[in-house]
């Protein structure tokens, strides 16, 4: 029998200092979230770029099928009232 010697993977995300949304900057393995978000912290904000960290155990996140694309995200095109350009705007209406 043998054992597992490897931590979890972690995936980051850090919030920039300018923006208001995390944006994936890496991965880390670490035992445990504690540790994950230090060893974040050390590895991915070392210039101060961050306000924000999330960490999330990889094996937590669900993820849609690129093959079921089309089911999915089935097209707009027949659906016009997501795409209002039918309509006569006013002219005092002018920054739309």
């Amino acid at each position: 029998m043998t054992q597992s010697t490897e931590w979890p993977l972690w995936e980051v995300f850090i919030r920039s200092k300018s923006g208001l949304d995390h944006k994936h900057c890496g991965s880390l393995h670490a035992a445990d979230a504690r540790l994950a978000l230090q060893m974040a912290r050390d590895v991915y904000t070392r210039r101060q770029e961050g306000v924000s960290i999330w960490v999330v155990k990889a094996s937590d996140i669900v993820a849609s099928d690129p093959d079921a694309k089309a089911e999915l995200f089935d097209p707009a095109e027949d659906k016009i009232y997501r795409h209002p350009t039918f309509y006569k705007l006013p002219d005092a209406v002018n920054h739309m």
